[in-house]
């Protein structure tokens, strides 16, 4: 088979982290009888800085014509300021809207193999702590009205960022998210603030109506300050969290923690058809852009979840988190998830590890 394939390397450790997600999918591609076509993109600081746009016209050519987009991580204190207002983060935020993904699949995974890497203790988190967060992507406070009112007092100045639901919205991603939960334990949490917010409320609305479809999967609400705590104090009460695209910002970043590192966390952006964005839930790290430092497992394992729900090939993503559980239970770490007894290897040596366990 031949598949096309978008790469966005981005800023910071994104070229790193993405080259080695490439070298990956190419070892698929020997052993599975696949050709990736690979076709190298600019998006964020890279785009402002080369093409005088965080989300450049032929970036959004590709993308339509691509069966994937494999992105790594945008942004960095070199574009914080800049002259026509253009930010690497506003590229992302387009990207996302123009492609129309409105669905982010984020897992959080513990791994057997890094338990002791979580913050919190053994009791608490088990031995086997899989949690799913469906966050709403393209509508919300992100995509809302947001407004900077100079008054002639000073003091009198505000500033407002208007939160936004339609019914269609919110229905579109329950359904993703029910969907998800019927694969699963057919248990989902609606994460929400309905005791303040409007948008809120129609959530709840929304999902009561929605829930009827779904009839074998039990569904509660719960609010999302108690949800944040609950993560912590509670974390395999979870199976699928369902909530909005700010919310899952947030929740998705905690749960991330839970498993020792966001280095290891995979995500998924998916529309109506089979074309999906892929990336680690982890940012752009400059700080150690450059330095063979960075962990890429997060985006190697994007690259399976982009093989399982973009290209259908569920055999050829098993063999990668397979790879990857090979090469953990044999000791190697990145530096983010290193402890005592294990073996510290780079960026690039991670990649190899894993391309080599693909070859078994």
């Amino acid at each position: 088979m031949n598949y096309q394939i978008v790469t966005l390397p981005g800023d910071g450790i994104g070229p790193e982290i993405v080259q080695e997600a490439v070298k990956v999918l190419e070892q698929v591609g020997s052993k599975f009888n696949h050709t990736f076509n690979i076709d190298e993109q600019l998006i964020g600081g890279a785009g402002i800085d080369q093409a005088g746009a965080s989300l450049p016209q032929p970036t959004i050519d590709a993308c339509f014509k691509s069966d994937a987009v494999l992105l790594g991580a945008v942004g960095g204190p070199k574009w914080d300021t800049t002259s026509n207002g253009d930010r690497p983060e506003k590229g992302l935020l387009k990207i996302r809207e123009t492609l129309k993904l409105f669905a982010n699949l984020r897992p959080a995974i513990l791994y057997k193999q890094l338990k002791s890497a979580s913050p919190l203790k053994e009791e608490i988190i088990g031995d086997n702590l899989d949690i799913l967060i469906v966050r709403e992507l393209t509508s919300g406070i992100y995509f809302g009205k947001h407004e900077r009112i100079v008054m002639e007092n000073p003091k009198a100045t505000y500033a407002e960022d208007v939160e936004y639901y339609n019914v269609e919205e919110i229905e579109r991603i329950l359904r993703v998210g029910f969907e998800a939960a019927m694969k699963r334990s057919k248990n989902a949490v609606i994460v929400d603030k309905a005791n303040v917010l409007a948008t809120s409320k129609l959530w709840r609305e929304v999902t009561q109506e929605v829930a009827k479809d779904f009839p074998e999967v039990t569904y509660s609400f719960m609010y999302v300050d108690n949800a944040a705590m609950q993560l912590v104090v509670n974390p395999r009460q979870f199976d699928v969290m369902i909530t909005n695209n700010m919310f899952g910002d947030i929740l998705s970043d905690e749960a991330s923690m839970l498993t020792g590192s966001i280095g290891m966390l995979a995500s998924a952006s998916l529309g109506e058809g089979t074309l999906g964005l892929y990336e680690p839930s982890h940012g752009s790290a400059p700080d150690i852009a450059g330095e063979n430092k960075a962990n890429p497992i997060a985006t190697i394992l994007s690259v399976a979840m982009m093989l399982r729900y973009s290209l259908g090939l569920e055999g050829e993503a098993l063999a990668i988190e397979n790879a990857v559980e090979s090469v953990l239970d044999a000791g190697y770490r990145t530096a983010d998830i290193m402890n005592t007894g294990m073996q510290l290897v780079g960026t690039k040596e991670i990649g190899d590890l894993i391309c080599k366990a693909l070859c078994v």
